[in-house]
Parts: structure tokens; sequence; C-alpha cells
């Protein structure tokens, strides 16, 4: 016999989106260990570092010992964080892991100097919802925009990428929509890889992006290179039914890793349809490299280039004059990079709508 118990979380974190979940929540020992199953947790460490953790609301919270989490299995390969999987089993009371801000939970197996250990929680239990007049185990992939095979049309796509973690994206990605929103487009958003947070994308409807979705939308906690085409078709056409003029997509992570970016930017298909991308980076040989995987690996082309590497004239210089490829800061110039990616797309449809 099954026996269920109530518990109050402190904070249900956004790695649990899009499950509603509110109140009090019904808690059951018998877990499903695999990605995508909500545990409910106790935190059983203070830390002084990366002591922060995002609700589903995307607001970032403090949180210290003894505090319960609702939070989902995922498997995280992080090179600036901690990289962890999800255990074949797990019952109450075993001890995993907060695995990033997210709170996504799992086993650590590789843990980063400069985060210090990883926050150690205890397994209270698997979250329960009701479905249908019946108790089933709450699970992301319950909720998902449905996943597509296939991408057979499109409005034009500006992907934005990066040679690692923190090099720019987001900023860049929030400063195009912003500028293409003030020029009169419909913008429609996506962060199709990374490991679950919200925050990225509702900075995107924050600068005007008229729909926004994630890869947690379609029921991914973290992204690997085994999940993510039919997810990443699946939400672009879900933003094409809302109408938009041109759809802004950034791609978490590296260029080269575990989250599955060098898939998207390989499949022909998102190729046929992306008419401009934007790539960040840290320095000079970030940049030479990524030219080298778009024009030997992806048989495409990089159209213009950000991040800290244009940060002065020295990487302003090499990739214009060394690569070829137009430089922009986005910081500096936070309108121009909008304004550079609508002459690359819409510079017929512009004079149009002044006239």
């Amino acid at each position: 016999m099954t026996h269920f118990s109530k518990t109050q979380a402190n904070i249900i974190t956004s790695s649990s989106h899009p499950v509603p979940l509110s109140g009090d929540l019904t808690l059951t020992r018998s877990i499903v260990s695999e990605e995508g199953y909500l545990l409910a947790v106790r935190t059983l460490d203070e830390k002084d570092t990366y002591n922060e953790v995002e609700n589903n609301e995307g607001v970032i919270q403090n949180y210290g010992k003894n505090q319960i989490l609702i939070g989902a299995l995922g498997e995280r390969q992080a090179l600036r964080g901690y990289s962890g999987i999800v255990p074949q089993t797990i019952k109450a009371g075993d001890e995993l892991h907060i695995l990033n801000k997210g709170g996504m939970i799992g086993k650590c197996l590789s843990p980063h100097p400069e985060l210090g250990p990883p926050m150690r929680v205890e397994v209270l239990g698997a979250v329960m919802v009701e479905s249908d007049h019946e108790l089933k185990h709450a699970c992301v992939q319950d909720y998902a925009i449905e996943w597509s095979y296939s991408l057979e049309d499109s409005k034009p796509i500006v992907m934005v990428s990066g040679t690692c973690m923190h090099v720019g994206k987001t900023y860049a990605a929030g400063e195009i929509i912003k500028q293409l929103s003030s020029n009169g487009y419909r913008v429609a958003a996506a962060k199709l890889t990374g490991a679950s947070l919200i925050r990225d994308v509702r900075a995107m409807q924050d600068q005007g992006a008229v729909a926004v979705t994630h890869f947690g939308e379609a029921g991914v906690v973290s992204t690997t290179s085994k999940n993510i085409l039919p997810m990443a078709k699946g939400l672009i056409n879900h933003l094409n039914k809302k109408h938009p003029d041109v759809i802004v997509v950034e791609l978490g992570d590296g260029i080269i890793g575990p989250y599955g970016v060098d898939s998207i930017l390989m499949d022909k298909q998102l190729q046929k349809f992306t008419s401009a991308h934007v790539v960040a980076a840290h320095d000079l040989m970030g940049c030479w490299a990524a030219e080298r995987m778009f024009t030997e690996r992806f048989g495409d082309q990089i159209h213009l280039m950000t991040g800290p590497v244009t940060d002065n004239d020295v990487g302003v210089d090499y990739i214009n004059n060394t690569l070829g490829i137009d430089a922009l800061n986005a910081r500096a110039s936070s309108g121009e990079i909008g304004n550079r990616i609508e002459e690359l797309m819409f510079a017929g449809k512009r004079k149009a709508m002044q006239a």
C-alpha cells in the first residue's frame, strides 16, 4: 500500500517548471529515478558561495540549511559548474546535490573549485500531482510542448551562440530583441540549450519579445545532443504559431560541449531558416576556432561577432580584417547590434515600413 504525506516547500525551483505546484504538496516514498521527475528535498548545508536558486517565477532567492526545496531530477555536464547524474535508484533518506541555480537535483560527480562543494540535500520523497482524479508522479515531460521531427517552414531565425559560458550571449540576444521590437517587428524568442533556468527568457520578454519559450517547456531539464533536434524544432514550430516577424534564439553553453549546440548549428533544416548567426567570444583564439567550425564543419557562416573580444579595437580589427567578419560590441553599441541584424534580414521590409 502506498503511503502519502504532506509538505510545504520553502522554494519551488524553476527546474520544476512548467508543473503547476502550490500550497500543500503530496509526497510519496516511491520514487521514479529518471530525468524530469520532481523530488522534495531538505538542504543540509550552509554555503557562502553558489547559495542562490531560482524559483518557479524566475526570481533568484538565497537559501541555506534546513529548507525544503522542490526540484527536478537531471543530468548536468558543465565546464564552469557542477556536473552530475541521475542515480539508477533513489530512495527517501538518500543524499543528493543541487546541481545548478535552477534547482536541478542529481548526484554530483565533479564539483568546481570556484563554487565550493555542492549543496547536499536529503531526499524526502517524490512529488505527486492529481491527474484525471488520480495521484501520479509529477514529471515535467507530462506538461511539455510537443516535439517535432521536421521543420517545414519558419519565420527568419537569428541564432546567438558563443565559444563558452558567460561570453555575453544573453545580453546580445536581449539587445537584438529590444531593437528589433523598437523598430516595429514582432519578435519571438527562445533559449534552446542549457540547464534549467528561466530568467533568460523572462529577460527576453522584458526586452519586448511577444512570445518566449525554452527547453524546459519542452520537458527537458538539461539539454544533450541526444534530445536536442526534435525538441528545438518543436519549440520553433510553437513560436511560429504566434505569428512573429523574426525568431531570436539563444544557444546556452558553448559551440563545442555536451549541451548539443553543435547539433543545432549543423542541422540543414534549421540552417535553411537561419538568416543571421551571431557569435560571442572571449578571445581571438575563440573567434578563429568559431569561424573554422562554421565554415568547415557546419557549412555556414558567421554574420556578426560580439562579446568581450570586441571590448576594444584590437579584437574588432582582427575579426574585421583577418577573419573578414563584422564585429560589434553589444554593450558599447547596444542599439546598433539590432539595427545591424535588421539590415541583414529585413533591408527591403524596413524601407517599405518607412515609406
